[in-house]
């Protein structure tokens, strides 16, 4: 049987103006500023209006950790706020906006599948709003006007050996991590080591995502290390004054981009901070206005729920406010298959042990996310090899982890496939079951912070760092941010900062290779293993079969 591309479906969608859709919300038309038909910006006044407001049910989606099998974490995200608008619930959906790096190279875009996307998909996955490229120039006149600031004398005293604000791109390009800038004589300015970051990692990018309004935009952009004097006392942003010029290149990109999806429920897609490098979630405003006009809202965060829900919970929820009511924990037949031990190219043949093998990830997952307080819910992305045999298989598992798992068919049957998972998600919400708590206090140390995450979600012994980190996490406490939460930075592929340690591994360390402090965002970043912060491209990258066809549309979107 042959199935349609998700972009032959997205072509499809028989979408209505953006202005009904807004209005499904509240959202008056001269709240919104239109870009085309279909997509629009939603005014912050009239984000302002709505605060006073009750919030709505917050739910997350996560998931197990990626495979190359596939999890369909988004697809869920949006079939499961489709089956709430289809079961007589006003719900709206909240997610990331796509980088061009992974895109371009072997991700795919981020609009979701089948039947269960966010549309126009062409456009979210390319440059929608303009917002990607909003944050790279604000991001890039900082790292102008330090170079600047140096050339014209250096009043600040800029040690130029401890520069540590880099250049970002929206492109994975791994020949840019490492580069020196400036060669070329002296009207070129100082010769120097640096690189490049991807747009995602960029901390402009982190920040735009937590920032409240464009005043809490700005301070946080001042508040932004991106030097050191020779005493070790630190440069900001504001220092080199360029914080109120990226705060007006970043206006119109601060506030949430509406949507919809093929079933023409509403979408806020905003913001897109990587789940391994930074936090992995959508714009908190985005969030936030959501949560005042429908009565439930549906979210995600980034790669499993090791990192994107911690960081969810511990970062996002922290700084925000923010509780979710319940929880989706994405999950497929063919990944608990991989995490058994099976190959790519055997996960066609019905495999019952090997399911039961792999269902470890899984119940790491859960019992990782009940540490959280919150109820959480299995969602069984259905392909259509899965057998009734191994269906049952993950049932059994996740009802003896003391969990409730539902199959969910929402690619193939959009919310016809996601009601039963919709009811029972409101009536979770509805019953105010969730106890949420993060995982630590604001109290304890930046390195305590570390560990706790390291051996209560990742299941390790220890955390290897070596004096030189500890010490510069020290500083920090010093100089007031050791209430600061940690951004956990390492693969998403497993537990542990081996990519190739899959199920759920014990007996393993995390080390510390690097930390960078994140002031304006307002968390420490620490890098584990050997994550990087600027990706590259495959051997042969989606970018290679991405065209224009003789009817002048795009192919090899995904």
């Amino acid at each position: 049987m042959s199935f349609k591309t998700d972009i032959e479906i997205a072509r499809e969608a028989k979408k209505r103006p953006i202005q009904e859709i807004g209005a499904k919300l509240g959202i008056s038309s001269d709240d919104l500023l239109p870009y085309g038909h279909d997509k629009a910006k939603v005014s912050q006044e009239f984000i302002n209006s709505v605060q006073g407001k009750e919030n709505g049910k917050l739910i997350l989606v996560t998931a197990i950790n990626p495979t190359p099998a596939g999890e369909g974490k988004t697809t869920t995200t949006v079939g499961l706020g489709d089956g709430l608008n289809a079961i007589g619930k006003k719900a709206a959906i909240c997610i990331r906006e796509a980088s061009l790096g992974p895109n371009f190279g072997m991700k795919g875009g981020a609009a979701g599948g089948g039947y269960a996307q966010v549309v126009p998909m062409e456009e979210m996955n390319l440059h929608f709003t303009g917002d990607f490229h909003a944050i790279t120039s604000a991001h890039n006149l900082l790292s102008a006007m330090i170079d600047n600031h140096i050339y014209w004398g250096n009043e600040l005293e800029i040690d130029e050996r401890r520069v540590t604000w880099r250049r970002v791109l929206d492109m994975n390009d791994r020949a840019l991590r490492d580069t020196v800038t400036s060669l070329g004589g002296v009207s070129n300015g100082f010769p120097r080591q640096t690189g490049f970051d991807i747009t995602v990692a960029s901390e402009v990018m982190a920040i735009l995502c937590l920032a409240n309004d464009l005043q809490d935009l700005q301070k946080r952009l001042g508040d932004m290390i991106v030097a050191y004097r020779r005493d070790r006392s630190p440069i900001y942003a504001r220092d080199i004054k360029a914080d109120g010029a990226m705060t007006v290149l970043l206006r119109d990109a601060m506030q949430p981009n509406l949507v919809q999806t093929l079933e023409n429920n509403p979408a806020f897609v905003h913001g897109g901070p990587f789940a391994n490098i930074a936090h992995g979630c959508n714009s908190v405003i985005a969030t936030t206005t959501a949560l005042k006009i429908a009565d439930y809202v549906v979210t995600e965060a980034g790669f499993g729920a090791d990192l994107g829900a911690e960081k969810f919970m511990n970062i996002k929820c922290r700084k925000a406010g923010l509780a979710p009511d319940a929880v989706v924990l994405v999950a497929t037949i063919r990944a608990m298959k991989m995490n058994g031990g099976v190959a790519k190219a055997d996960l066609g043949p019905e495999n019952v042990d090997a399911v039961k093998e792999g269902c470890a990830n899984l119940g790491r997952h859960i019992g990782n996310l009940k540490q959280f307080g919150v109820p959480v819910v299995v969602a069984i992305n259905h392909f259509v090899t899965d057998t009734d045999a191994e269906v049952q298989a993950v049932k059994d598992y996740v009802e003896s982890e003391g969990s409730e798992a539902i199959l969910c068919q929402h690619w193939a049957k959009g919310s016809e496939g996601t009601k039963e998972l919709a009811t029972r998600i409101a009536e979770i919400a509805d019953a105010g079951v969730s106890q949420f708590a993060p995982l630590y206090k604001d109290e304890m140390s930046l390195f305590e912070k570390i560990e706790r995450v390291a051996t209560s979600i990742y299941r390790a012994d220890e955390v290897l760092a070596d004096k030189k980190i500890r010490d510069q996490l020290k500083t920090w406490e010093d100089a007031g941010y050791g209430h600061l939460p940690v951004c956990m930075a390492k693969t998403q592929y497993s537990f542990s900062t081996d990519p190739n340690l899959r199920g759920a591994p014990t007996g393993h360390s995390v080390p510390v290779r690097e930390v960078r402090l994140s002031a304006g965002a307002g968390f420490v970043v620490v890098i584990c293993g050997e994550i990087m912060t600027m990706p590259g491209l495959p051997r042969h990258p989606a970018a290679e079969t991405i065209g224009i066809n003789g009817e002048g549309l795009v192919e090899g979107l995904f």
